[in-house]
């Protein structure tokens, strides 16, 4: 079985961060490994609270995976902080394959990542990205470009998050109109991943997409296999979508079936 870890915040609803990782490395056939990074308290109407951990301890938590597990891929999510981030760069074994999912402000509207803390993500993780997997708001924060309001747009949001040193980069077009489009652009090269959208919104599906592009790297694909392969997992997962007690639903990445 391959391996592969989680560096992310969790999740107290199950529907995104580590919860969402692990759930979707299962589905997957890979054996997940975590380090957590803030511990959340929220559930799909929104963050109530959020308390990152040391930095040390995120360290010492990767120090121990490392120890012990032959880690193919490793995906990270929410950081928190630029003490945290700069403490994952530096944990990090040299040349590491890495989707870095950058999480930066929860549907709801709260903050995950410190504001001031987006320059040390740019400065020491983008540039060891092997893709990069930003929403429209977190492609707007990156790129400088804002309005995104079309894939003209993301692919010049894409281009300019390369330009930053990313390997690759997904820009997500979920909350776009119209069909649900992402931008993949790898090399030069531009592709569109289009995808039914569904009528409602689902908690955590950027989770697991990144984290579905990590397991399939685990197991052996080449990238933009992996990519079209976790993008046709991710929409199993939303039409297979769970409802909570308040009627929200949440990414199912056991609807799929393979």
């Amino acid at each position: 079985m391959p391996f592969a870890c989680t560096v992310a915040g969790s999740d107290s609803g199950g529907g995104a961060g580590i919860q969402a990782d692990l759930k979707t490395f299962a589905a997957l056939g890979v054996w997940g490994c975590t380090v957590l990074t803030a511990v959340t308290a929220q559930n799909t109407k929104g963050v109530a609270g959020s308390w990152a951990l040391a930095p040390e301890a995120v360290a010492a938590q990767m120090a121990a995976v490392i120890d012990d597990f032959p880690i193919a891929v490793w995906k990270t999510g929410m950081l928190a902080n630029a003490a945290i981030i700069r403490a994952v760069s530096r944990s990090l074994p040299s040349g590491a394959p890495l989707v870095l999912d950058p999480v930066m402000v929860s549907t709801s509207g709260h903050a995950l990542l410190a504001e001031e803390a987006v320059a040390d993500l740019v400065e020491v993780l983008v540039p060891r990205a092997t893709v990069i997997t930003p929403n429209l708001r977190e492609a707007e924060i990156l790129s400088g470009i804002a309005p995104l309001t079309d894939t003209d747009g993301m692919i010049a949001a894409a281009e300019e998050i390369a330009s930053l040193g990313a390997e690759s980069v997904v820009v997500k077009g979920g909350h776009l109109a119209g069909r649900a489009v992402d931008v993949f652009l790898q090399g030069g090269d531009v592709l569109f991943l289009v995808g039914e959208r569904v009528p409602y919104d689902v908690h955590g599906s950027g989770c697991s997409f990144a984290s579905a592009i990590a397991a399939y790297l685990a197991r052996g694909l080449e990238l933009g296999n992996a990519v079209r392969e976790a993008k046709e997992f991710i929409e199993e997962a939303l039409k297979g979508a769970a409802v909570s007690g308040s009627g929200h639903r949440m990414v199912h990445p056991g609807a799929w079936r393979e």
